[in-house]
Order: C-alpha cells, then structure tokens, then sequence
C-alpha cells in the first residue's frame, strides 16, 4: 500500500473534555459578563446592596469583594477575574468592583473583534499600549494638595469621605472618616499596620455611639470566681503580658506516676500547689498590676490575684495581645523566673467598662500609641457587620494616602479624561491596534455611565454632556474641566471642587488589574477538563455537605 493510514492517538483520559478556539474565548467572555451583571448595580453614592445567603449565613452587603468572594464561582474562567478582584482588595482596599466592571466592558467589547475573526493577540497588545498611555496620562490629572498639616488631613478625610460614599455608613460619612483618620494617625508612621486597627462590634445603641479609643480594647475574657473582687481601674498601671498558663491541672493528664503511700500521694499535690504559687509570687513582686495572658488563668489565680489587688485576664486572642504590646511596651514573657521590671509594659489609664450589653477592657493614653480600636455600635448584627467591611475600605484608602499624598478626581471624571486622551492618541496609531485602543477608551466610559444609572440618572445624556465638556476642554484650556465627573445631584459637576478624591494609587491599581484579567481572559483559547479531577470535586462536595460522610462507623 502507498499510503498508510495514520493511527489515532489518545493524547487524553478518555472522557476528557475539552473546548477550544474562538468559541472558548467567547464562553469565557460570556461569563465574565455574567459576573459583572451581578455586581454592577453596586457601583456608586446610590449603589444597591446584594443579599447573599448560605447554609450557614446571610449577609448583606455592597462591597464588591465580600459578594465575589461569598459567590463561590465556578467557572474557571471567572475565577480568574475573582482572583485579580482580590488582589486589588487585598493591595488597595478598594476598587474591586471597578475593576470587575471595567475588565467585563474590555472583555465585551474585545468579543466583536473576537467574532470578527482578529487574532486575540492582537488585542491583548492594543489594550497594553493602551494601558500606558493611561497611566503616562494620570501624572498630569493628579490633584495638588498643599503639604501642610491641616490640608493634608483635609485631604485624608475628604478620600475617606469618598471612600464611605458609596457604603451603608454614606449617611454618616463625616462622622466615620473623622474616626478611620484619627485611627490611622495613631500608627507607625513608617509602618502603618493596619492589623493595630481593631474593630470591634458591639450590638445595640446608634450608630452615632461609636467611638475611638486611642489605644486597645477588648471584651472582657472568660473569667473564674474571685474576678469580680479584682479591681477595674488603674492610672499608670504596670502591665506584664504572659504565655503562661496559671491554672493547676490534675497530675493524671500531664503524668502516670507510681506511688506506694499516701504521703507520696500528697508531696505531689503539694509540688503542684508550689509551683503555681511560686509562678504567681515572681508576678506579684515585679510589681505587674494588670496580667494578661495568651493561655488560661484559673480560680486560684484569679483569687490570688484578687487578694493583693492585681487585674487579670486569660485566654486573651493573639490579636489583641499584640496589639497591647505595642501599644503599651510590653514583652510577651512565656516564664516569669527572674523576671525583670524592664519588660512590664504601662498605659496612662486602664479601665473595665460597659459598653452596651458587654464590658471591655480600656488601655488608654499609652506611651508609644501604635495601636487604635474602633468600638462599632448598632442594631443589627447585619448592619454592624456591613459598616466593619466599609471602615475596613476607608481605612485602606487613608492609609495609602497617607504613604502617596496624590489623588485624583472620583465619579467618573478621571476615566472620561483618559478616555478622551486615548482617543486623540490612538488617531496616530497604525493598523488594527487603533480600532482596540478606540475600544479601550470606550470601555472606560462605563465608570461614570453605571454610576449614573446607579443614580437613577439619565446616563446617555451625562456621558454626552461629560464628552462635550471634556472635549471642548481643549478649546477653551479651562484647567477645571479636566475634573468634571457625575454628580448625583445635579448630573455633572467639578469634583475637584466637590471633594470627591481617590488616591492615585487606587485607580493605577485599578486600570492594570482590569487589563491584566482582560488579557488572560482573551489569551486562553482552551479548557480541558479531567474527569477525575471532576470526580474528586464532586467527592469533595458531598463530604462538605454531609458532615460525617466518608467517616467509618
């Protein structure tokens, strides 16, 4: 035979399946949108929450990465602008639904070249160039602030203010950005740690009750008898912090120990009772007035501690233990034999106080104050949790202007410069990448035109009006136009003038995250999906939901 006929070959486990070409690159597309439909409704001052309910919870919330994240999408396309959603969270603070909604508008404008026939590559590297000349152009919109101290704090609460804009505390905005700046203050100045911001939540009263302790507070730990004998205020009080558990345990759970009499029975006890005693004696004279500890203190201590007027508390979490070792200079000891005064920490006043239905333990005025706490008052537990995720946003927007000092105009303003830009730019671009450059500065045209409809605002009209403005800025050379973005009052305005400011860093972060998931999205063309990976998953499934499932009986 002259030919030969050529053998199949089995790259793949059979049952594998696998999709590729255009129409992968289309569902994957299709699915992007799918995401974005579900979280852009929350973009804006006027943006809606989303109540997402699980098995074991419900929340209700806006922040758009709680909703990705309590979404558990499947798709694995989808997962991929999760992912990047998340990173921008996890850098920024904010601007994670500006970035799932302006990667879906690239992704859906980008499906007509797609369809068309245009290599993907082709526009992975317009939306590239497109992207650089973005961020080339967001040098000359930053917004000046005068260094001093009173305008640059102005500054601080005015980006905080914008960052609570569009959360459930919008109403209170003034009142909370006064709070995350006086907390993010009281930091390290180098360091910023955010982590030595507590908040904490404490049910009932309004929300005008809240307040800022300038230093640590947490709820009164678990406590034995004798504790409501210790006292409950101190000034300038010596604070030692411990790794130590001070309770005595039954000699059966640490040892096995053969005895042939009573009396052996009883040195033994004795040894046990001499051991705490001399842990707590090595305390009391060191001079601790107030011990903290990461591990149980039991009855006797707590008695003990009681009787020669020494304050404790065990089983304090690591987080707050912590943050009092910062706040006061106090070294976390895990033994107190020759124990030295210099490793007792101070604060200028401490006190147990009732806030609501619970009672907290104050560490005020401390010397070296690197640590603050928030105390969260409200109704609902849904509402206090919803206005932790918003302080938690505002207090990562003050912190990274607190490190840049640069901001940039909010509501849509700064997207339709850069739009209009990259259009008069793209006019000198050669070949096919001009049409996707034209493409990418449509697409950034969909910031300010869901923030409008969010509104409940004409958004064809304001986008017109907004490309009219800032297209005949060049005409006129009114420096002000530049930052006329939507205004949910009276449809467009200077919010230069109006306050309402983003760090630079966070709308830099914004643009590249939402064009690198554009770009990973278009350049996969193939999912092979492994049956026995999928067989694993579902296996996986049903363990999670029948807790006892695969357990021997």
């Amino acid at each position: 035979m002259s030919h030969l006929l050529q053998p199949t070959i089995l790259l793949l486990r059979d049952g594998t399946d696998s999709m590729e070409g255009i129409g992968q690159i289309i569902s994957n597309i299709n699915a992007i949108e799918a995401v974005v439909e579900i979280v852009k409704s929350t973009l804006g001052p006027r943006g809606m929450d989303k109540m997402i309910t699980t098995s074991k919870d419900t929340t209700i919330s806006n922040d758009g990465a709680t909703i990705l994240k309590l979404l558990d999408i499947e798709h694995a396309a989808a997962k991929i602008l999760v992912d990047i959603a998340k990173s921008q969270d996890n850098e920024v603070g904010d601007g994670t639904t500006t970035v799932t909604i302006l990667a879906g508008e690239l992704l859906k404008n980008a499906k007509g070249f797609i369809e068309d026939g245009m290599n993907p590559q082709i526009v992975i590297r317009g939306y590239k160039r497109a992207l650089e000349y973005c961020l080339a152009r967001l040098e000359s919109l930053i917004i000046a602030v005068d260094s001093s101290p009173e305008r640059r704090r102005e500054m601080l609460l005015r980006c905080a203010e914008t960052a609570l804009n569009s959360k459930l505390l919008s109403s209170y905005k003034a009142f909370f950005a006064e709070i995350v700046v006086s907390a993010v203050e009281k930091l390290d100045s180098n360091l910023l740690d955010k982590d030595l911001i507590g908040i904490k939540e404490v049910t009932g009263g309004s929300i005008n009750d809240s307040f800022l302790v300038s230093g640590v507070a947490f709820k009164k730990t678990f406590s034995y008898a004798g504790f409501e004998q210790q006292p409950k205020k101190f000034t300038n009080p010596k604070i030692i912090i411990l790794k130590i558990e001070l309770e005595l345990k039954s000699e059966k759970e640490n040892a096995e120990i053969r005895i042939s009499n009573v009396d052996d029975f009883q040195s033994i006890v004795d040894a046990e009772w001499e051991i705490i005693y001399s842990k707590l004696q090595e305390i009391h004279k060191v001079g601790a007035q107030i011990v903290l500890s990461k591990l149980p203190i039991g009855d006797l201590a707590t008695q003990w501690f009681a009787d020669r007027g020494i304050f404790c508390a065990g089983r304090v979490s690591n987080e707050d233990i912590n943050r009092v070792a910062k706040a006061t200079g106090a070294l976390l000891q895990t033994t107190v034999n020759n124990v030295s005064p210099s490793v007792l920490g101070t604060c200028g006043r401490f006190e147990e106080r009732q806030i609501g239905a619970e009672r907290y333990n104050l560490f005020e005025e401390c010397p070296s104050t690197k640590s603050a706490t928030i105390i969260l008052r409200g109704g609902a537990e849904q509402f206090i949790k919803e206005a932790e995720r918003s302080l938690n946003d505002a207090i990562m927007i003050v912190r990274r202007c607190f490190k840049t000092n640069t901001v940039v105009a909010g509501g849509g303003a700064t997207e339709m410069e850069l739009s209009k830009g990259l259009k008069k730019h793209a006019v000198g671009i050669a070949g096919k990448e001009q049409l996707v450059m034209n493409m990418f500065a449509k697409s950034l045209e969909v910031i300010p035109r869901i923030i409008a409809d969010n509104a409940g605002l004409d958004s064809l009209d304001i986008i017109n009006r907004l490309r009219s403005i800032h297209f005949n800025n060049d005409k006129d050379g009114t420096e002000d136009t530049l930052y006329v973005g939507v205004d949910i009052v009276h449809g467009t305005g200077n919010n230069k003038e109006s306050f309402v400011w983003e760090p630079l860093l966070v709308k830099v972060n914004a643009l590249k995250a939402a064009t690198e998931a554009a770009c990973t999205i278009l350049s996969i063309d193939e999912t092979v999906r492994n049956p026995k990976s999928e067989q694993e998953e579902q296996q996986r499934r049903i363990k999670k939901s029948i807790p006892n499932a695969g357990k021997r009986r």
